[in-house]
């Protein structure tokens, strides 16, 4: 005899199931592994479900998802790490895209050189280069770029200040800037004067 459907089933449905594939995405450039994302959506879904009282009915349920999801998988990344990945924040060259410019004969393309690159490199080394990016500006990256979240969402999703958002932001873009650069020249898109 099947089990009796019940409203919270399908509102549950209704509202939070069709961001499976966004979740499933944003679990995978997390977890960088099919398996542990897998297991971190149904972890995901499977949380929401038990806690789906508490979700405020009318709010944005793919940013509550979004929050379980990054709850979920910082705890599992800091049970699996003692220690975080250290990155030196100072590191990060503010030109760095315009500075490799300057020194090809692309100059006269400076208008905007990112999306010259971004409209010549292929998808797999943008994935690449953005899987490349430490934790911490990945997954804001990810969350406005990708997922297209605002600052304050994404300040609430992760848990930190806007300011923070907004710094990793700046510096996670930077970041993939250089990353992209890299593949650029790799593909012979464009070739650093010597």
């Amino acid at each position: 005899m099947p089990d009796k459907v019940t409203k919270k089933d399908i509102e549950f449905e209704r509202e939070a199931l069709q961001y499976t594939d966004a979740v499933y995405r944003m679990a995978l450039r997390m977890t960088k592994n099919k398996a542990d994302a897998e297991d971190l959506v149904q972890e995901t879904f499977f949380k929401a479900y038990r806690f789906w009282d508490s979700f405020e009915k009318g709010s944005n349920c793919r940013a509550w998802l979004f929050k379980i999801l990054t709850n979920l998988f910082i705890t599992a990344y800091h049970k699996k790490s003692k220690e975080k990945q250290q990155f030196a924040y100072d590191d990060v060259d503010s030109h760095y895209l315009y500075n490799q410019f300057e020194n090809t004969d692309y100059k006269q393309q400076l208008e905007d050189p990112e999306q010259m690159l971004f409209n010549q490199l292929l998808d797999d080394d943008v994935k690449k280069a953005i899987e490349e990016l430490p934790e911490d500006f990945r997954m804001v990256v990810v969350l406005s770029f990708v997922e297209g979240f605002s600052y304050q969402e994404i300040a609430d999703i992760v848990g930190i200040q806007l300011g923070t958002v907004k710094s990793r932001l700046h510096r996670g873009r930077k970041l993939l800037q250089k990353g992209l650069w890299q593949y650029a020249v790799k593909r012979g898109i464009v070739k650093e004067k010597t």
